[in-house]
């Protein structure tokens, strides 16, 4: 079969692999009808997240059609359409139970200790082979797979396997409320839910924050006020435009992405303080690289954690649900404990959360499908990657079609 391939930093492949076999008698094979391209992705490749182990198939968001289940998979046959949630769960651990799925005790072979396991991540998420494939195993799919209802077409599913459910975990974590006034800091795919959701939840006004035009202008429509941070300074504005009081809850839905897009007057200063946390880091501990804690060059105090504790009114709240290495050791605690902040985070509850997703979009309160930007065959997978990953003018959320 045909699959997209790590081989390194900066090298994918689209390569011709076996097809998958069931391996464990909780195990599923899924024919892939669509996969997507998420930012997370791009931080593999990139090695922001490091630990990739080269040969593994990336991508961690599908729909497909069961072709073969293990003996214990009983709610499940060949034929159903289901829906892969990007992280794993076993449904039977006390994290599962108590609705924490992206912290299974049970999913990932490194332990229970080691974290959330997902499709197509570094060795210690698992790892498992991705779903930017014709075929996937889809591992404890009698916990993990969602069957989908036939009036969802695939354009909609997909964008339910990992970032619609993430942007709405992430407005659940800034304990959105009625006539709240949010702001969210990150207008790509994640952003764009984000804004959705606390709309969802009963917020009043939206803020979105970015710099690429063509995805303000999508948060535009979403009903949210934006800010260009290349034109205006995101905080004074935020600001300016709550009476000086600042936003009820942020939402972070950048992560470390935050200080790679950082291009504008706003950014500058900050970018000076990166580089003298990077000299003094060399001249502290020039050969520090214990247990792959290495200083990544570059890093330093997020952009995007820095605005928001400064935009967020007292007493608030700081939902983080974009991606940060585990390496990552800097942020403004102080500001946040003297403001009397609320700062929550964490990888997307994916079985937990999906399936009110799923009703919600089955039964017409919320259609999804404007987020869905592209649709490319996977022989075109590793030019759509450079067009996503360079932000060109539309590339909003890419689907890849097996």
């Amino acid at each position: 079969m045909k699959a997209v391939v790590f081989h390194g930093i900066g090298d994918i492949r689209l390569d011709t692999v076996p097809d998958p076999a069931i391996q464990q008698p909780t195990d599923a094979v899924v024919r892939i009808t669509s996969s997507a391209i998420c930012g997370t992705d791009l931080h593999m490749i990139r090695g922001t997240m490091p630990g990739m182990q080269p040969g593994t198939i990336l991508g961690h968001e599908a729909v497909g059609i069961v072709e073969e289940v293990g003996r214990n998979v009983r709610n499940l046959r060949k034929g159903d359409r289901v829906l892969v949630p990007s992280t794993i769960s076993c449904g039977h651990c006390a994290y599962c139970r108590a609705g924490y799925t992206a912290q299974c005790d049970t999913a990932n072979p490194n332990g229970p200790l080691a974290g959330t396991a997902f499709y197509g991540g570094p060795k210690a998420t698992g790892p498992f082979d991705g779903l930017q494939a014709q075929y996937a195993r889809t591992a404890l799919a009698h916990a993990s797979l969602i069957r989908l209802p036939d009036n969802i077409d695939d354009d909609r599913a997909i964008l339910m396997s990992d970032i619609f459910p993430t942007g709405f975990f992430g407005a659940q974590l800034a304990e959105v409320q009625l006539g709240d006034t949010v702001a969210v800091f990150g207008a790509g795919p994640v952003g764009q839910f984000a804004v959705a959701s606390a709309k969802l939840m009963g917020a009043g006004r939206v803020i979105c924050v970015d710099r690429v035009p063509s995805r303000l202008d999508m948060a535009r429509a979403q009903g949210a006020e934006v800010v260009d941070f290349d034109v205006d300074d995101p905080v004074h504005t935020i600001l300016e435009l709550t009476g000086g009081i600042g936003v009820d809850r942020v939402i972070d839905a950048v992560g470390v992405d935050a200080v790679r897009a950082a291009k504008g007057p706003a950014a500058s200063a900050q970018q000076d303080r990166e580089q003298k946390f990077d000299q003094e880091r060399d001249e502290i501990a020039p050969e520090r690289n214990e247990q792959g804690r290495h200083w990544t060059p570059g890093s330093g105090p997020s952009q995007v954690l820095q605005w928001a504790v400064k935009a967020v009114a007292k007493a608030g709240t700081v939902s983080i649900i974009g991606v940060y290495p585990a390496n990552d050791r800097f942020f403004p605690i102080g500001e946040a404990m003297n403001r009397n902040l609320s700062v929550r985070m964490g990888n997307c509850n994916h079985r937990a959360i999906t399936p009110h997703l799923v009703e919600l979009v089955a039964n017409g309160s919320f259609d999804p499908i404007s987020v869905l930007t592209q649709r490319e065959p996977i022989t075109n997978a590793i030019e759509a990657y450079q067009a996503f990953d360079a932000r060109e003018p539309g590339w909003i959320k890419v689907k890849l079609e097996p």
